[in-house]
C-alpha cells in the first residue's frame, strides 16, 4: 500500500549554512498537512482534527537555524502518527485485524487514546469511525515512523561527530493547565525524565531564560519527557535530550487556533533561549575535545 504521503515530504530537516554549536532542535507534533484519504477516513471535520496539534511550535523555533543548529520537524500532524511514542504502540481496538504480539497495546498511553496511531485528538473526541487495518499502521511505522527516527538519528550522529557530544531540544506545546496552589497555572513545562535524560546545566539554564522572561516553570509535572526524550537522552554518553512544553495560550487562541498578539513576544523569549543555548561551551563543560569541522 502506498502511503498517503508517497507524492509530496512528510518531514524536512532544515540545516544552518554551517552547524555553529552541538545543539539540535525537533519538532515532532507540530505538522498540519492532513492527506486527503486519512480526512476521509475520519469522523472530525478539519478543523475539528487539529485538536492535537502543537500549532506553530516549528514556527516558533524556526530561527534556530539561522543561529546555527539544525531542526527537524514533522509536516505530517499528530493525529496521523505519532513518532513520540514507541513504534508499535497501539491500541488493538482501533484495528480490524489482530495485532502481532510484540506490539505493545496495553500502555498507559495506548489507555488514554494517544497510541503510535492515536484514537483521540482531545478527551471524546475520537477520529476514527471504522476499524483500521493493520497495514494501514504498517504503512505510515514503515514508510514515515522509521525514516523520521532515522533522520533524526542521522542529525545527533553528525552532531556527536563534529562536536563529541550534542543536545537535543524536543520542542512541544500544551493545552493550558489550571492553577496551582500558589494560584499560577505553569506557562514552561521542562522534562528531563526527573534527571536522567540531560545535564542539570542544560535544565537549569533554560529554566533561568524562561524565569528571567517572567513566565511560571515547572520540572517534569505532569511531563517528563515522552520516547524522544527517553530513548535519545544518554548522558553518558554526551547525548542530553530535553522536552520543552510550551502552553498554547502564551501564544494563540486555544479555540480558534489562531495566532495571538503575544506571539512575536514569545518568539523573542525563544530567541533569547536559542542564542544561550548556542553560547553554552557544551564541549568545554563535559571535557570534551572538539574535532575540526570539515
Amino acid at each position: 500500500m502506498l502511503s498517503d504521503y508517497h507524492n509530496k515530504i512528510a518531514f524536512e530537516t532544515i540545516r544552518p549554512k554551517r552547524q555553529s554549536a552541538p545543539i539540535v532542535f525537533n519538532s515532532a507534533h507540530s505538522g498540519s498537512d492532513y492527506p486527503k484519504r486519512f480526512i476521509e477516513i475520519s469522523r472530525l471535520d478539519n478543523f475539528s482534527i487539529r485538536q492535537s496539534e502543537d500549532a506553530y511550535i516549528d514556527e516558533l523555533f524556526n530561527n534556530a537555524p539561522k543561529m546555527g543548529a539544525p531542526m527537524l520537524r514533522a509536516l505530517f500532524p499528530r493525529a496521523y502518527l505519532d513518532v513520540n511514542r514507541e513504534p508499535y504502540e497501539l491500541d488493538q481496538k482501533m484495528f480490524s485485524d489482530i495485532l502481532p504480539k510484540y506490539y505493545n497495546i496495553k500502555s498507559q498511553r495506548v489507555k488514554t487514546g494517544l497510541g503510535t496511531i492515536a484514537k483521540i485528538v482531545a478527551p471524546n473526541r475520537k477520529i476514527y469511525s471504522n476499524k483500521l487495518s493493520l497495514d494501514d499502521a504498517k504503512m505510515r511505522i514503515e514508510g514515515i515512523y522509521r525514516p523520521y527516527h532515522l533522520a533524526l538519528q542521522k542529525l545527533l550522529g553528525q552532531t556527536v561527530e563534529q562536536f563529541g557530544a550534542v543536545v537535543l531540544i524536543d520542542c512541544h506545546s500544551m493545552p493550558s493547565l489550571e492553577k496551582t496552589r500558589n494560584n499560577k497555572a505553569p506557562d514552561i513545562i521542562l522534562g528531563d525524565r526527573f534527571g536522567c535524560s540531560c545535564s542539570p546545566v542544560i535544565i537549569d539554564l533554560v529554566e533561568t531564560i524562561f524565569v528571567g522572561a517572567g513566565l511560571t516553570v515547572v520540572k517534569n509535572q505532569p511531563y517528563a519527557g515522552g520516547f524522544i526524550t527517553h530513548s535519545y537522552g544518554k548522558p553518558k554518553h554526551n547525548i542530553h535530550a530535553l522536552q520543552i512544553e510550551i502552553s498554547r495560550n502564551l501564544y494563540m487562541n486555544e479555540a480558534s487556533l489562531k495566532k495571538s498578539d503575544n506571539f512575536l513576544a514569545l518568539k523573542k523569549i525563544l530567541d533569547d533561549l536559542i542564542l544561550a543555548l548556542m553560547e553554552l561551551n557544551i564541549t568545554r563543560l563535559f571535557n570534551i575535545e572538539i574535532k575540526a569541522a570539515e
